[in-house]
């Protein structure tokens, strides 16, 4: 597999161009930008446009993915149509910044028939939109299981939606990342590289520092290099830490040695 590290901005908790040069500086190829928080499409002129490319350029950067994070489930039909212009909004932004992934969390999927209908339609219209625009939604895994959310995306009409793969969510919701990962690995294109492990004491899942938890990094991205995966994998910092920096960095180098 060619390892591609990216980062994701937002954890940096820096202002954007400083936490460009601080991604670059730990050895990020690429970075994740939030485009609720950081970088919004609505506030992006093509000057600005530009002037990200060119700092983006100046720093050797690419951007590995666009997170475009929605407070309510795509399944939830209040409000259902603003949260689908800002995702196809950040599409555009994607596309303008030459990156191809936009990252949502679509909630878990519901076991009503008209909810679950609900939540098709609105990944069909984006689906659709990803065809038009060249940037493709990626669910992140997290609530249900990787069979239940292959079997969602299967009654898609197209393939224009991807998965955002991320572990320790899964292990924070109770699922098995090999399990989902053999569900869903055709169709993963963007890895969040995040550890977790379950906390018996707790009776749920909590994240851990990259390397110190249950998931098993090599063999999750030699079922991903099974089915020549070239997109990146993205670290960012746990809500708990106190070095952002640092941790990012460790997680960044912990990537390089499992291929080293």
């Amino acid at each position: 597999m060619c390892l591609k590290k990216a980062v994701s901005l937002e954890s940096l908790r820096l202002p954007f161009r400083a936490a460009l040069e601080a991604a670059a500086g730990i050895g990020a190829q690429a970075v994740e930008i939030n485009a609720r928080t950081m970088l919004r499409p609505q506030e992006l002129s093509r000057t600005g446009v530009r002037q990200i490319r060119k700092w983006l350029d100046d720093f050797r950067l690419k951007v590995a993915a666009i997170s475009y994070p929605t407070r309510r489930s795509l399944g939830d039909p209040n409000d259902l149509d603003r949260r689908l212009d800002g995702i196809r909004a950040a599409m555009g932004m994607a596309n303008d910044l030459g990156c191809r992934v936009v990252s949502n969390q679509i909630g878990r999927i519901p076991e009503e028939d008209d909810l679950r209908g609900t939540l098709v339609a609105a990944l069909s219209d984006l689906s659709s939109h990803s065809l038009k625009i060249g940037a493709w939604l990626a669910v992140r895994t997290g609530p249900d299981a990787g069979p239940r959310l292959e079997e969602l995306l299967k009654q898609l009409p197209h393939e224009a939606v991807g998965v955002d793969f991320d572990p320790a969510e899964l292990i924070l919701y109770g699922h098995g990342p090999t399990e989902a990962m053999q569900a869903l690995a055709a169709r993963v294109t963007h890895f969040r590289a995040r550890d977790g492990v379950r906390d018996l004491s707790l009776g749920r899942g909590v994240e851990v520092q990259l390397g110190r938890g249950s998931v098993d990094f090599p063999h999750l991205l030699a079922l991903l290099e099974e089915q020549s995966y070239q997109g990146y994998l993205t670290v960012e910092r746990r809500e708990t830490s106190g070095n952002a920096l640092g941790e990012c960095a460790q997680a960044l180098e912990f990537l390089g040695n499992l291929f080293a």
